[in-house]
């Protein structure tokens, strides 16, 4: 027990650890609350006690892809599919901006519809609003990737999941990890702000895995993490999967902001699908970003990735109310920037 506090408190003055430090930490739960408040407190020293908003909209759930955790996998024939058009995802964006959001994030499936061009058009649409923009469209080419930059793009989320090459390989059928990995490697060349993350409790993941992942994480200099509990859906083949880890989720996420402190860490909707406080508890163990959904209408509750996710019946505006009031109501504040890593929010 002193000695995991000691590799605490280590941590939070060097901002590394080695993997065996970082395995013992995720294995012994008697110094979870201890962990907890040090990532609070490299939170609110690194990116001050203002959760920045991401306004995300789900523009296609529509996928070629058949990555057995997800249920937008292409074989799943129970889901009710959708895209939508340019004009109704900026008219979301829009309204999005009059509710106060600074920040778009354009998710979907990998939707061979959306083409280079179509894609770029909205990608100008969104920016000429004066909103920093955020895209997650899976895995393209170089000159994709350098087309959405040369537009406005200002930011790319692509998951990782695990960076177990075997476990990756076995989960996500007909990808390539190393394709994965050499994505986000021509994100960082291009200039983005690149985001990436992992779920925690797929079958056969491991304590030494995640230890792997974080030292990824810092290997790459993330500039976002997303890292969720992995909730199995019924429509895919993992159904009969344990997954539901909230609390070695939040310790993941927890390590992740002690090793790189001044980075985005949005509290996932998963964390709030499996406990009511969720996202208030990921506030609290190092997390600094929320993403309300802003698309409007049957479509929020189509983009069905997993059961139980949270507010699919509600409307972009009260959302926003209620996140500003869960917000308020730890001492925390909205951000009125952009949510850039570091100081650089003046766009």
């Amino acid at each position: 027990m002193i000695k995991l506090l000691e590799i605490i408190n280590k941590v939070k003055t060097e901002h590394k650890l080695s993997k065996q430090e970082i395995i013992s930490l995720l294995n012994n739960n008697d110094i979870n609350q201890e962990l907890f408040k040090a990532a609070d407190e490299i939170r609110k020293k690194y990116v001050s006690d203002e959760v920045q908003l991401r306004g995300l909209i789900e523009f296609t759930n529509i996928c070629k892809n058949n990555c057995l955790y997800c249920g937008l996998r292409r074989d799943n024939k129970n889901l009710v599919k959708y895209r939508l058009t340019e004009n109704q995802i900026l008219d979301f964006a829009s309204k999005a901006k009059s509710f106060g959001y600074k920040t778009i994030v354009l998710q979907g499936g990998e939707d061979d519809y959306y083409t280079k061009n179509k894609i770029i058009k909205i990608i100008k649409g969104i920016k000429s609003l004066d909103l920093a923009l955020t895209l997650s469209i899976g895995e393209k080419t170089y000159d994709e990737y350098k087309a959405f930059r040369d537009a406005g793009t200002d930011r790319y989320l692509l998951r990782i999941e695990t960076t177990d090459k075997t476990l990756y390989e076995k989960l996500d059928p007909g990808m390539s990890h190393e394709n994965r990995l050499d994505c986000l490697r021509n994100l960082k060349k291009l200039g983005y702000e690149v985001g990436t993350g992992v779920m925690v409790g797929l079958p056969n993941q491991t304590i030494e895995s995640y230890a792997n992942d974080i030292l990824y994480f810092k290997e790459i200099n993330a500039d976002m993490l997303g890292i969720g509990p992995f909730i199995p859906n019924e429509d895919t083949p993992l159904a009969g999967c344990k997954g539901k880890e909230l609390t070695m989720a939040l310790k993941v996420m927890a390590i992740t902001r002690l090793i790189l402190p001044d980075i985005n860490i949005p509290a996932t909707t998963a964390m709030e699908s499996l406990n009511t406080n969720g996202r208030l508890m990921a506030l609290q163990s190092g997390a600094n970003v929320v993403m309300p959904n802003v698309t409007e209408g049957e479509y929020r509750k189509y983009y069905a990735l997993y059961p139980g996710k949270i507010c699919t019946g509600d409307t972009p505006v009260h959302c926003r109310s209620c996140i500003t009031g869960k917000i308020n109501s730890i001492g925390r504040t909205v951000s009125t920037n952009y949510g850039f890593r570091g100081n650089k929010n003046t766009k």
